[in-house]
């Protein structure tokens, strides 16, 4: 990054900043007990992650993880509606109902037949991150990649997607902003370097050693690819198991609706792929 670039973006930080630490002030001043309902709320969600640390919490409510906070209620909600489903955090495959195994075995099966990564090859040498979706919250997206099994209906999946990396590319850490849903990864091509992983606070998964993941991306987390070669990754969010699914499922609908034109807000730093 050069000099004026880094210079923009650290007055926009300062700015930013300026204009949330004087929204908080005045927040608490004239809605005092909405603000103290918020900050519970804060604290619980802050807390579900591990190694906590005065680096965690400034990002949470100030940084990045500003989104998460606001929606904190939301989430908490959802945690509840979802019960007695505890949220596990981290996921195991056979965590989930048969059902929704299924669904992902289904989907694993299909990445493994298209040849995606030739696919997208020649698109992405010079992109740093990119982003290619078929379905969001349920809704289906058509592209150059046609993969109709993508855009099936299905009970428990509703978001496909594949990230790319290209190499020595990596995110800052950050949260994810709902907790409707869970995130599935799936590490499309062969990675043998440890140097490419995810990190949730300090659990690390090399992808050279587990290809899917499974877990809750209001955590803290991360990705890093610090190899020399590019690392495509299927994601997938499934709608958490409840005994309600019908209820839940209907929330994720209209999530789907509610964000459909802002999906990219939440992307901002990667190219979007068609």
């Amino acid at each position: 990054m050069d000099t004026k670039s880094y210079d923009r973006r650290k007055k926009r930080f300062w700015v930013q900043s300026a204009c949330w630490y004087v929204f908080l002030a005045l927040s608490a001043y004239y809605f005092s007990e909405l603000m103290l309902f918020y900050l519970l709320c804060g604290i619980y969600d802050v807390s579900r992650n591990s190694h906590i640390d005065a680096r965690l919490v400034c990002r949470y409510f100030f940084g990045n993880g500003v989104p998460t906070w606001v929606l904190s209620p939301f989430n908490i909600l959802m945690d509840i509606l979802t019960l007695p489903y505890i949220n596990k955090k981290v996921y195991q495959l056979e965590d989930l109902p048969s059902d929704c195994q299924q669904e992902i075995q289904h989907i694993l099966a299909t990445v493994k037949s298209e040849d995606i990564v030739a696919k997208l090859a020649k698109r992405v040498e010079s992109v740093k991150r990119g982003m290619l979706f078929f379905k969001w919250y349920g809704i289906n997206i058509d592209n150059s990649v046609s993969i109709p099994e993508f855009h099936q209906d299905y009970k428990y999946i509703k978001t496909i997607g594949v990230s790319i990396f290209n190499k020595k590319e990596s995110t800052d850490e950050h949260f994810g902003p709902l907790r409707a849903t869970l995130r599935v990864l799936y590490n499309i091509n062969d990675i043998h370097d440890r140097a490419s992983y995810i990190k949730v606070r300090n659990l690390e998964n090399h992808w050279c050693d587990n290809k899917l993941f499974i877990f809750d991306d209001t955590l803290s987390h991360q990705s890093i690819n610090q190899t020399d070669g590019l690392r495509y990754c299927l994601f997938v969010d499934i709608v958490r198991p409840s005994v309600c699914h019908f209820l839940v499922n209907d929330i994720v609908a209209l999530l789907g609706e509610v964000l459909q034109k802002s999906k990219f807000i939440f992307y901002g730093s990667w190219v979007p792929l068609k």
